[in-house]
C-alpha cells in the first residue's frame, strides 16, 4: 500500500527538518519546500495527499499560496501552521478550504492527529465523489436509464462484455432500447474509436440486403453504376449492429455465417474476398429458437450470434424506473423546445406507473414528448396532457400530503396497492397474480419480500 504523501511548505529549515523526521518515523512520505513557488511546483509534479502550509512565507504568503492550491489539486487536504495565529487568519483560511489551523509550537501528537484527520477527510471526499459518479453511472449508463434490479444486471453485462471481441445477441420487445445497448457495448469496447454502423434488415428489400452488408461491384445488377463498400467494410475495426436479425433471408444468412467464420466478405458480383475485422451485435424481438425450429432461421448462425445474450426487460416489469425515465424525457423535450423544465403532477405519475406500456420505453418517450408540447408555458404536466388511452387508467384515488410526500414512497405504496389488488382478485394465488400483473412469478415473489407483503396461510 502506498504511503500517504505530505508536502511541507515552511521557510524555517529547523522546522522542516524536525517535522520531516517526525512524519517519516510515522510512515509518511515527505516533500519539503521553503517558499510558495517551490511548493506549488512540487504539487504539480507529485501526487500529494496533504499539505502543511506555513502562514508567513517569504514572497507570497501562505494564504496567497492557498488560493492556487485547490486549482492544482482540488482534493488535497491543507493544514495551516503559524507562530502568529489569529482568529481572523484561521477563519479566512478555513473559508478558503483549509482543513485545520495549527499554532507553533505544537506537540507532536497534536500535529499527527490533525494530519490523520485531514487524510481521513480527503479519503472520505474521494470515496463520496466515486459513489456519486457510480450512482450517476448506475442510473444513467451510456444514456440508458434505469435503477431497477433487471436494468442493473443489464448494465453489469454491458460492462463485462463490452471489452471482449465476442458477438452479442440482444433480445427484447420492441421499444425496450436494444440499439442503445448496442451502442453502449461499442462505447465500452476497445473499438469505441472505430466506426459504429447499423442495419435494420426489416426495413430493406431482401434483394438489397446483401449489397448493404457486403457491398457490390459496378454492373453486378441493374442500378449498380459504381463500386460500393458494404457495412462490414465501412465498420472494419468497429462494430456493426444488425437489428431485426430474424428478417434476414435464409440465403443471406448463410453468407453472413461465412463472414463470421472467415472474417472476410465478397462484394455482390465480385471475385475476390476482402478481410474485415468487424464485431457483430445483433438484435431481435422474435423468439429465435422458435424461428430455428420452424426452419426460418439457421441453427448454426443462431449459435454463432448467441455467444453472449442480453435480454432487455419490458417496461411493465421494471415500473420503478418509470419516474426516472419520465423526468429524463421531460428534461430532454423541455430543452429541445427551449422551455423551462415542467413539473409532473402526482396524478399524471400515477397514470404512467399504472399503464402497461405495450410499446415500452419508446411509447413512454412519445407520451412525454406529446405532454411537453401541449403543456402551457411553465407546466405542469397533468393527466389531461397524456394520450387518451392512458387517461382511462387513472380513475383510482391517489393522495399526496399537502406538506410534501416522498416520490419513492408514493411509488412503493402504489406498487404495493396494485400487487395486493391482484393477489386478492386471484384469491392469493401468486402465479395467477403474476399473470395478471404480467410479471414473472419470481419477480413478484421478490417484490412481496421487498414490500413486506405476507400471504395469508390456509
Amino acid at each position: 500500500m502506498t504511503k500517504p504523501a505530505i508536502l511541507l511548505i515552511d521557510d524555517e529549515e529547523v522546522i522542516r527538518d524536525v517535522i520531516s523526521r517526525l512524519l517519516e518515523r510515522n510512515g509518511y512520505r515527505v516533500f519539503t519546500a521553503e517558499e510558495s513557488e517551490a511548493g506549488l511546483k512540487l504539487l504539480k509534479e507529485e501526487p500529494i495527499d496533504l499539505i502543511l502550509l506555513d502562514l508567513m512565507l517569504p514572497g507570497r504568503s501562505g494564504l496567497e499560496c492557498l488560493e492556487e492550491v485547490f486549482d492544482i489539486a482540488p482534493d488535497v487536504s491543507v493544514v495551516m501552521i503559524s507562530a502568529y495565529a489569529s482568529i481572523e487568519n484561521a477563519v479566512k483560511a478555513t473559508k478558503m478550504g483549509a482543513f485545520d489551523f495549527v499554532t507553533k509550537p505544537f506537540k507532536n501528537e497534536e500535529l499527527l492527529n490533525v494530519i490523520k484527520n485531514g487524510l481521513a477527510l480527503r479519503s472520505l471526499a474521494i470515496e463520496n465523489q466515486a459513489l456519486r459518479k457510480s450512482f450517476r453511472d448506475r442510473y444513467s449508463f451510456q444514456k440508458i436509464i434505469g435503477k431497477s434490479e433487471p436494468m442493473q444486471k443489464v448494465f453489469d453485462l454491458i460492462s463485462n462484455v463490452g471489452p471482449s471481441k465476442s458477438t452479442c445477441l440482444i433480445t427484447g420487445e420492441s421499444g425496450t432500447g436494444k440499439e442503445l445497448v448496442a451502442k453502449a457495448i461499442h462505447n465500452c469496447s476497445p473499438r469505441a474509436k472505430g466506426s459504429y454502423v447499423a442495419l435494420n434488415s426489416g426495413g430493406i428489400p431482401s434483394e438489397l440486403i446483401e449489397s448493404e452488408l457486403f457491398g457490390h461491384v459496378k454492373g453486378s445488377f441493374t442500378g449498380a453504376v459504381s463500386n460500393k463498400k458494404g457495412l462490414f467494410e465501412i465498420g472494419d475495426g468497429g462494430t456493426i449492429f444488425l437489428d431485426e436479425i430474424s428478417t434476414i433471408p435464409l440465403e443471406t444468412q448463410s453468407k453472413l455465417l461465412r463472414v463470421i467464420q472467415e472474417r472476410e466478405v465478397r462484394r455482390v458480383g465480385g471475385l475476390s474476398n476482402i478481410s474485415v475485422d468487424t464485431r457483430i451485435v445483433a438484435a431481435t424481438n422474435s423468439d429465435l429458437k422458435k424461428e430455428v425450429a420452424q426452419g426460418h432461421f439457421r441453427e448454426d448462425l443462431y449459435y454463432r450470434l448467441n455467444v453472449i445474450s442480453i435480454d432487455l426487460p419490458p417496461l411493465r416489469e421494471r415500473k420503478e424506473d418509470i419516474p426516472l425515465l419520465a423526468e429524463h424525457f421531460i428534461a430532454l423535450f423541455c430543452k429541445q423546445n427551449e422551455r423551462s423544465k415542467y413539473p409532473l403532477t402526482q396524478d399524471a405519475l400515477k397514470i404512467l406507473i399504472e399503464w402497461d406500456w405495450p410499446g415500452n420505453v419508446r411509447e413512454l418517450e412519445n407520451a412525454i414528448e406529446r405532454a411537453v408540447v401541449l403543456a402551457p408555458e411553465g407546466g405542469p404536466i397533468t393527466p389531461e396532457l397524456l394520450p387518451s388511452e392512458l387517461q382511462r387508467t387513472g380513475s383510482a384515488s391517489f393522495s399526496v400530503d399537502p406538506e410534501g410526500s416522498s416520490l419513492k414512497d408514493l411509488v412503493l405504496d402504489f406498487e404495493k396497492t396494485l400487487i395486493l389488488t391482484a393477489l386478492k382478485k386471484s384469491e392469493w394465488n401468486q402465479k395467477k397474480a403474476a399473470g395478471m400483473l404480467r410479471v414473472n412469478p419470481t419477480t413478484l415473489n421478490e417484490k412481496l419480500k421487498r414490500l413486506n407483503i405476507e400471504i395469508p396461510q390456509e
